[in-house]
């Protein structure tokens, strides 16, 4: 088998596999077990909007995303079909919330039932459980593992309490850890600057709002990331300061951040073929 061939093959088993766990329910249990749960509420009684609802609390294998039964009772359904052809109210679902997400805790053949019909809202009694990191109704298993991570990494920091309002997401596993260096090596540094030992907190704040804010903003007002499609400003921040590094080790310290930045756009920004490639891919296949 040529190349050519296999890659083609291999490209195509990776985007079915990436797909289809794309359209499984996540399990409520796994989601909170992942992220740090920072409090909860009762909503009541709610319209909620059914393509936002993702998971289950404990029938994940019998429903994927699109809640055609797997494993469901088919007199419930057929009685639930004609309960709707009669117009009769139907009891709402019991929904746990988290984030922007959706979790069924009673009422999947209800649901079942009302997306056959293209339903696209329904009455739910919702209870929210308030993550520490943001999570969206369209997340996916492996989305769900780097905000794993990133939950980690605002247990360690604490950077949600002290800079409200912070935002860093990677769209790659095992970044935080850079970070966290980062983090370390400003607050070594700043030690040597003000001639004492620095707390980890006061670091965490100054490394925010001295070397990732300033960073973040020059990327911002350079519109790079539109160059990135499916990119994260966490990531060209990992990206451009190694980008800056390499250029310091070679030009000399008065090398700014502005400068890195145009230079790691002229050298890596996307080219045409690459973004031709991405629009047939998300043509063929859809996103996330």
């Amino acid at each position: 088998m040529g190349l050519r061939r296999r890659l083609s093959r291999g490209l195509f088993h990776r985007l079915r596999n990436r797909r289809r766990r794309s359209r499984a329910l996540l399990p409520f249990p796994w989601v909170t077990r992942r992220v740090r749960i920072v409090a909860w509420r009762q909503l009541g009684i709610q319209e909620v909007e059914t393509s936002k609802i993702v998971g289950s609390v404990n029938r994940y294998r019998d429903f994927d995303r699109a809640f055609p039964p797997r494993h469901a009772d088919p007199e419930r359904l057929r009685q639930l079909d004609s309960a709707l052809d009669r117009w009769e109210e139907l009891p709402p679902l019991s929904l746990y919330k988290v984030g922007d997400a959706y979790f069924v805790e009673d009422g999947h053949h209800r649901l079942a039932a009302a997306r056959k019909r293209g339903t696209r809202f329904v009455d739910a009694e919702v209870v929210e459980f308030v993550p520490d990191v943001p999570i969206n109704a369209d997340v996916t298993p492996e989305a769900m593992v780097r905000k794993a991570e990133y939950s980690a990494f605002l247990k360690h920091t604490r950077l949600n309490e002290l800079r409200p309002g912070q935002c860093i997401e990677f769209s790659e596993l095992g970044k935080y850890r850079i970070l966290l260096e980062h983090i370390e090596v400003h607050r070594y540094y700043l030690g040597l600057e003000e001639g004492r030992e620095i707390p980890y907190e006061q670091a965490v704040v100054s490394w925010y709002d001295r070397v990732y804010m300033p960073l973040v903003d020059t990327l911002r007002r350079a519109r790079l990331l539109d160059s990135f499609p499916g990119r994260t400003e966490a990531d060209l921040y990992v990206w451009i300061s190694e980008h800056l590094y390499y250029m310091r080790q070679r030009q000399g310290p008065d090398v700014d951040v502005e400068e890195a930045v145009r230079e790691f756009a002229r050298s890596f920004g996307i080219t045409d073929l690459t973004r031709l490639f991405q629009s047939l891919v998300q043509s063929l296949w859809g996103g996330d």
